[in-house]
């Protein structure tokens, strides 16, 4: 074997430093890269450069299908070649096997080589160097250097293209998890976008026949004024219709639980205004359980900056559950307080009541007081949610107050004062 000079020593040291810096900073590019494609195009040019070879491929192994493919290739006459199966007598299926790497000097001379692949694209395999991808201990498929341009190859070789690999593995891997999960993210937008659009359709067809219902309900409450007998049923008949209606802005407003402050349409306005504003939607549920309803107004009026629509909302889904649970005639009362730095909104009723152990719970998305098989109290189980979400994107809080089962109960919120307003 003949001795290296002092001269060639160095520019061999220069070319292994130069190799392992390139190493060094491709983990930072392959794990920079999330698309699959241009990743295994960097692996093979990447192959190519550290091993001075013609070209390179990458194969993979497909876990479903028990078949080894072909992935990825620098040579771009190979892109036919792109999901095709290899065999698994082949050198790559042996390396994926037994993984081990495999050195062929003369690829003409090894039963193992599959020289299908050479007559399919034209090319001619003289010498092939393939190494095994591992991840976590499980080879996800292999890597071959092709056609050294000065054989043999050699153990730096091997070397570097083992370390390519295992960092290829890695990224590999990640790539792929990045592409199950977009996929599975659009999967999920487009079931969200069709129980929007099923929300819409249905809400929109049911509120049709739901209007002539109460519109022929709001005429015979009329008519039946002085026959007892035909009042009663007349409101049961708007009592039913309000509660149908109440289920189907639930279902309207499901897209309120995810609530953010960039989605407010916000006006100043005093809080007795925005109670009249309140107590217009809610008057009418209010009349028709006959139950003993007041506003409370504090002293001083002060100013809060709100979206109207929506805090409308988010009370009026207070009033509803306040009206569910108090009986015929119970009382229901809206007020309001002012401290140095908010304003103390509540809804009160003397109705069924709430044990402790509940009072965190109502406002978790659908949860029921009672049991869904039992209940006698209609809805979705979401008004308190929605209210949640509206109070919070105001920068309030909310919260919940009982003395217990049959002692009625009382929910809180606050909205910031606009100081100097």
């Amino acid at each position: 074997m003949t001795e290296l000079t002092s001269e060639q020593e160095i520019i061999l040291l220069r070319k292994k430093v130069k190799i392992l810096t390139k190493l060094a900073e491709i983990s930072e590019s392959l794990n920079s890269r999330v698309h699959l494609e241009p990743l295994l195009r960097h692996i093979m040019q990447v192959a190519v450069d550290i091993t001075e070879s013609e070209a390179a491929s990458v194969l993979l192994w497909n876990a479903k299908t028990h078949q080894l493919f072909f992935a990825a290739s620098t040579d771009e006459s190979a892109d036919e070649l792109i999901g095709k199966p290899v065999p698994m007598d082949s050198i790559a299926g042996t390396v994926l096997m037994q993984n081990k790497i495999i050195q062929v000097d003369n690829a003409r001379n090894d039963p193992r080589h599959y020289d299908q692949v050479d007559s399919d694209i034209a090319f001619e395999t003289r010498s092939l160097l393939t190494v095994p991808m591992t991840y976590k201990d499980r080879v996800i498929g292999v890597v071959q250097a092709l056609n050294k341009k000065q054989l043999p190859w050699t153990q730096d070789d091997r070397h570097y293209l083992e370390i390519l690999s295992s960092q290829a593995a890695v990224a590999i891997e990640g790539a792929q998890l990045v592409m199950e999960l977009r996929r599975a993210n659009e999967d999920l937008k487009e079931v969200d976008k069709l129980k929007n659009d099923f929300i819409a359709i249905a809400s929109h067809e049911l509120r049709t026949p739901l209007g002539v219902i109460m519109g022929y309900a709001s005429f015979l409450q009329e008519e039946t004024v002085s026959d007892p007998e035909a009042a009663e049923h007349a409101n049961k008949v708007m009592e039913s219709a309000l509660k149908l209606r109440q289920i189907i802005e639930d279902m309207v407003n499901l897209r309120y639980l995810k609530q953010n402050q960039q989605d407010l349409m916000r006006e100043r306005k005093t809080i007795a205004q925005v109670l009249e504003e309140i107590e217009k939607v809610t008057i009418q549920m209010i009349n028709v359980n006959h139950h003993d309803f007041k506003v409370v107004l504090p002293d001083q009026m002060p100013v809060v900056s709100v979206d109207i629509k929506r805090l409308s909302m988010a009370v009026n889904n207070l009033v509803n559950n306040a009206v569910s649970f108090t009986p015929p005639g119970g009382g229901i009362t809206i007020k309001a307080e002012a401290d140095r730095s908010n304003v103390i909104v509540s809804v009160s009723d003397t109705g069924v009541g709430l044990e402790q152990d509940q009072l965190s719970k109502i406002f978790t998305e659908f949860y029921q007081v009672e049991d869904y098989m039992t209940r006698h109290h209609g809805g979705l189980g979401i008004g308190l949610s929605i209210t949640r979400a509206i109070v919070e994107a105001h920068g309030g809080r909310i919260w919940a107050e009982s003395a217990g089962k049959g002692k009625g109960s009382s929910f809180k919120f606050t909205l910031p004062i606009i100081k100097g307003g």
